[in-house]
Formats: C-alpha cells, sequence, structure tokens
C-alpha cells in the first residue's frame, strides 16, 4: 500500500508517507510533549514551598506524646495574650502570661512563629525578649495576610505552652 500526502516535493511532484517520516512525527510530537512537561514540573516544584506535615508518618508517633503535653497545658491554667502593633520596619509583637491565679510568669522563653498559609519560604519567626513582669515583646516584619500565628512559650528547654492560631495581619 503505497500512502501520498499532496505535499510537493522538489521536481512538483507529490512526496510519499514514509516510515522515517512516521517516526520524525511521533519522535517530534512526544518530544515537546516531554519537553513542556518537564519546564511545568519544574516550575511547580520551584515555586511551591508550602508542606503542612514534613513526616505524616513521625506525627503519628509524637500523637501520644502531643496528646500529654496538651493536658498538661491545660492543668496550668496559664492566661496567656498576645497581639500585634504597627511599628517601624514592621509590627511589635507584645505576649502576656500570667499563672490560674493572675501572677506575671517571668524568666520564660517565648518564641513566635508567623507561619503563612500556602509557602513555608515565608514564614517569619521571633524570638520574644521579656520587657516586663510577665510580658515579652519583639519585632516582627512581614506583609499583610492571613497567618498562623505559632505561639510556643518554655522554661529550661521544656516546652509549657503552645498554642496555633489564624490570624489577620493588617
Amino acid at each position: 500500500m503505497n500512502l501520498r500526502v499532496p505535499k510537493i516535493g522538489a521536481g512538483g511532484r507529490p512526496r510519499p508517507l514514509t516510515g522515517r517520516m512516521v517516526l520524525a512525527m511521533l519522535l517530534g510530537f512526544f518530544g515537546v510533549v516531554i519537553a513542556v512537561n518537564l519546564v511545568l514540573v519544574r516550575e511547580a516544584v520551584s515555586t511551591f514551598g508550602g508542606v503542612d506535615t514534613p513526616s505524616s508518618y513521625q506525627a503519628g508517633l509524637n500523637f501520644k506524646a502531643e496528646a500529654a503535653a496538651a493536658a498538661a497545658q491545660d492543668a496550668l491554667h496559664w492566661q496567656v495574650g498576645a497581639r500585634l502593633a504597627p511599628a517601624a520596619g514592621g509590627k511589635t509583637v507584645t505576649v502576656t502570661a500570667a499563672d490560674a491565679d493572675g501572677n506575671a510568669l517571668s524568666h520564660l522563653s517565648v518564641n513566635v512563629r508567623f507561619a503563612h498559609p500556602a509557602d513555608d519560604r515565608r514564614d517569619v519567626s521571633v524570638a520574644l525578649q521579656e520587657t516586663g513582669p510577665g510580658t515579652y515583646a519583639g519585632l516582627a516584619v512581614m506583609n499583610a495576610g492571613q497567618w498562623t500565628l505559632d505561639l510556643a512559650i518554655g522554661r529550661a528547654g521544656v516546652r509549657l505552652f503552645h498554642s496555633m492560631n489564624r490570624i489577620m495581619v493588617q
């Protein structure tokens, strides 16, 4: 069977469709598809930095320890508050901490992380300094938008309080 494609060759006659032509067209087509897919995969991987849980397996293993830490935190009945205020070059983060009786808690290590909901490369961490009894403050440089406020309070390397709240930064 001899198929002819109405392409005009050098002598003005139609060129026959050969196996080599079909092979070249198939290789060219799939080569373009693969090249476009590689470019799109590279762009997707390089522009999305958000990972909710780096290791689901490890998080599952730590579940009982986290549940025990949450129960111990609830037993403390601490009163912890956080607020943001505009400041030159960013936002001032102020955290107040008091025990169940309302007494200020001093000599704590207070760390705040503003986690971006879609891109963990934009997360902002701030180690707050004690500015008064039970009051801790620091400067965070971040953009307006929705963030997750991850607040951790500890003493001597032991985490005593942990809170995660979704906030809107103006």
